[in-house]
């Protein structure tokens, strides 16, 4: 295992690898995410990170970039890269694939984009007969 120096990072991006994430092309998305940091010559400035899920499985594909708090829909490698360009190089959110955004009141689900809101934490959920 790496142990990364991670002084001077500017950015952390955790990308979805559980399993709804990689049924919905999750691996291609890491890569053309990490291709494009690469390509952008970012690499000292962007750290990833691979987790399991993150509990949005049908918003799959799910990246989340900090220190902003901004989760976002990726659904295919194009996506991914805009995000990279636009939002890690550019410093402009991609509005189109916000599904969180961090603020004064915590996260706060972006309905604009007509994203569910999902169970509520705390509540039981049904059994599937």
């Amino acid at each position: 295992m790496t142990t990364w120096n991670l002084n001077g990072t500017m950015s952390h991006v955790l990308i979805c690898n559980g399993s709804s994430c990689m049924r919905k092309g999750g691996e291609e998305v890491t890569q053309a995410i990490r291709d494009e940091i690469k390509k952008q010559e970012m690499d000292t400035l962007v750290h990833t990170t691979r987790t399991r899920c993150n509990g949005r499985c049908k918003d799959a594909c799910i990246a989340i970039i900090y220190p902003e708090g901004t989760w976002y829909k990726v659904p295919d490698e194009e996506a991914a890269r805009t995000i990279v360009h636009q939002h890690l190089l550019l410093g402009e959110k991609v509005k189109e694939l916000i599904v969180y955004e961090y603020g004064e009141t915590g996260f706060c689900l972006s309905q604009e984009n007509g994203w569910i809101t999902g169970v509520e934490k705390g509540e039981k959920k049904e059994a599937v007969q």
